[in-house]
């Protein structure tokens, strides 16, 4: 009885983890399209996504990631490393090709 208890306290868990995560919103800057991922530390790179979900205009997003290079270019300098550059447009969903009306 006591490991059933533990397997549906285990699940409920679960649900109410997995609803905040999605609450949350999607993931839009990861290793993949943000250049300096590997230079950041993981409350920077939580503070960096939570950021890039709240803004809402191209022009403050495009402002950001050009603040957000400069300083992860400073800090790749600093510490004698590459600042390993991203292909992918972490601003491109704001563009007005991708804005859903």
């Amino acid at each position: 009885m006591k490991m059933k208890s533990a397997q549906c306290l285990l699940m409920v868990w679960m649900l109410v983890m997995s609803a905040t995560a999605l609450a949350r919103g999607p993931l839009r800057a990861s290793e993949v399209n943000t250049s300096g991922w590997h230079l950041m530390s993981q409350q920077e790179r939580l503070e960096h996504q939570a950021k890039i979900r709240s803004l809402k205009t191209l022009e403050a997003c495009r402002a950001y990631q050009v603040e957000h290079h400069q300083l992860m270019l400073a800090r790749a300098e600093a510490q004698g490393r590459p600042l390993r550059l991203k292909s992918r447009d972490f601003c491109a969903h704001l563009s007005a090709d991708n804005v859903r009306r």
